[in-house]
């Protein structure tokens, strides 16, 4: 849990500044668990996928105690990881090592190469007291659907889709998976957190699900070539989802609800009016999750946390006294399907200009040109970004809120990259700013089927709000605006087969 901070025992003077931020500050520390950090110091902003995987590899190596990593997947190839790995444990031999994928996507390919069979030897190699592999599986694929429904086609009703990659005690938190196009040709988002409290907090995130997931185990390849076993310890947490969905559920409502909701009222945020001295932290991280289908009453805290934010920007008082009409927003998603609550928000918020959308271009969507039904994906995405547009002009938005594309180069062609950014900022002009990073598309699958972890950055600190200038700069350095002109050009036009596409979309949530 948060350490809740002590008041100052200077007059406190509320500025302006102070003022705008504390009504996010309070209603947030209402909603989820709040640790306050210094932004200038604890707080790295990186920009590309190599820094992110040269970022990764040295919190790997220079790891004393452990290193959990809570992915979609890992790459079938990437023995480079792998090896990083082994040579932190060789050398250090205190360390351990825990790894949480999904099951369904990380034996997709089994018996073939897959995530389990690169990641078991470690357990052979290492022992199970220092190296665990577990993999989520979702209770709501069990019995006939699970026999009968296709591979990939099936993660459609549920993913572990956490993205925290930590080492001691600082945290990276991403929307990236760890595989070759991450770290080389696909633009995501990366904040590393500098911080013994704020890592613990995801440490026992990632250990509450694991403890309702299954555990990879090495198999003799002479016995089962895929080489591992997937097994249900009789000391996880609740049984098996395959065996007892209704009650894993119920189990694993107890386990996860004490590890996401707030447990007593902190002091004042650092960022607000009460506590703002100008003297120590500057910057609070409400820590987020959104875990749906496994909580019931749902508590999740993302959702909730998003929803009051944008609700604040659009609430009729504020925008009758011009509260934010200065104040600024930028939503980025790699696959353009926000939940409709959120795309209401967005287009009613009182700012009143520079506020941007980034989606990918068709050309930069990873199913651009791929095989089969899901190369009918770009048009659905592009379907749902017009009819944002459309939507924009029709609430007479079109001078305060730009849609744009990005693109460099095209997918499957030398050069070519794809855009998984996602996440969102608000700028309070001489005041502060709030971003939200990490794992959720921010779609109605995410907030249904799919476990996302995230964090809501508020911070008064200037350099700390630079930086997050700079990463709405730069991921705009390849976006371009689209108008509702270029999507009448005949290549934007979405045909008949968009139906399909927009079902896939429904079914799939593009959770990549």
């Amino acid at each position: 849990m948060a350490t809740p901070m002590v008041a100052s025992t200077g007059a406190a003077t509320a500025t302006a500044g102070a003022l705008l931020l504390a009504p996010f500050a309070d209603e947030l520390d209402q909603i989820a668990p709040r640790f306050d950090l210094d932004g200038g110091s604890q707080v790295r902003v990186l920009e590309s996928p190599a820094e992110f995987y040269e970022t990764l590899k040295t919190m790997i190596r220079g790891a004393k105690r452990r290193v959990f990593l809570s992915t979609l997947y890992i790459g079938k190839s990437e023995r480079e990881l792998i090896q990083v790995l082994r040579e932190a444990l060789t050398n250090n031999p205190e360390l351990h090592v825990s790894i949480l994928t999904d099951a369904l996507r990380g034996t997709r390919e089994a018996p073939n190469p897959s995530s389990a069979s690169l990641l078991v030897p470690l357990v052979s190699e290492f022992g199970a007291d220092r190296v665990e592999i577990r993999m989520y599986h979702t209770p709501n694929l069990t019995g006939f659907r699970k026999k009968h429904i296709p591979k990939r086609i099936n993660e459609g009703w549920g993913l572990q889709h956490m993205k925290l990659y930590g080492a001691d005690d600082a945290i990276l938190l991403s929307g990236a998976n760890l595989s070759t196009d991450y770290f080389t040709n696909r633009q995501d988002r990366y904040h590393l957190f500098a911080s013994a409290e704020l890592t613990e907090f995801y440490w026992k995130l990632q250990r509450g699900v694991a403890s309702l997931s299954f555990r990879i185990d090495p198999e003799d390849t002479t016995v089962k070539a895929d080489g591992f076993n997937m097994v249900w310890p009789a000391t996880n947490a609740a049984p098996s989802p395959l065996e007892a969905p209704k009650e894993f559920i119920s189990k694993a409502t107890a386990v996860l609800r004490e590890l996401i909701v707030p447990h007593a009222k902190p002091l004042p945020s650092p960022v607000s009016a009460a506590a703002n001295t100008g003297l120590g932290p500057d910057t609070s991280v409400y820590v987020l999750a959104q875990l749906t289908q496994l909580l019931k009453p749902d508590c999740s805290t993302e959702r909730p946390a998003v929803t009051r934010v944008l609700e604040r920007l659009a609430d009729e008082t504020e925008k009758k006294k011009g509260t934010y009409k200065d104040a600024s927003w930028t939503f980025t998603a790699g696959y353009f399907n926000p939940d409709p609550s959120l795309t209401k928000l967005l287009l009613a918020t009182g700012c009143e200009r520079g506020n941007t959308v980034i989606t990918a271009s068709p050309q930069a969507n990873g199913f651009y040109k791929s095989a089969g039904v899901s190369g009918l994906l770009p048009d659905a995405y592009t379907f749902l970004a017009h009819r944002f547009l459309r939507a924009v002009n029709q609430q007479g938005r079109s001078s305060a809120i730009t849609l744009k594309e990005w693109q460099k180069g095209t997918v499957g062609q030398p050069g070519g990259w794809t855009y998984h950014a996602k996440g969102l900022w608000v700028n309070l002009p001489n005041t502060g700013t709030l971003t939200l990073i990490g794992s959720s598309n921010y779609t109605k699958r995410s907030y249904s089927l799919d476990l996302e972890a995230n964090a809501l950055v508020v911070t008064r600190n200037t350099e700390l709000q630079k930086r997050l200038r700079d990463e709405q700069a730069w991921l705009q350095t390849h976006a371009t605006a689209v108008t509702r002109d270029d999507f009448a050009q005949p290549e934007r036009r979405v045909r008949l087969h968009v139906r399909v596409a927009m079902w896939i979309v429904q079914l799939a949530g593009g959770q990549l």
